[in-house]
């Protein structure tokens, strides 16, 4: 099973290429993804998309999108079983 600092490790692999001028070494599990990311609803389709392709997953339809980097970490180790 992933452990969710492996997750934490990939998603900041994904968002090195949607979002390339962020600090990488400021994220953390609290980063909010929007309000100190600056994902906007585009960036937040690519993320998932790219998250869904690096960790072979589907995120469920109908969930509330996640807030903070922590929270995508979750859902990738929940849906992957």
């Amino acid at each position: 099973m992933i452990t969710r600092e492996e997750v934490f490790e990939g998603l900041k692999e994904v968002l090195a290429v949607i979002r390339p001028k962020t600090d990488l070494s400021k994220v953390t599990f609290d980063t909010e993804l929007v309000r100190e990311l600056g994902i906007d609803s585009l960036s937040m389709m690519l993320l998932a998309l790219a998250t869904e392709e690096k960790f072979q997953m589907k995120f469920p339809e109908g969930q509330p999108l996640p807030v903070t980097v922590g929270e995508v970490c979750d859902m990738v180790i929940k849906e992957r079983g």
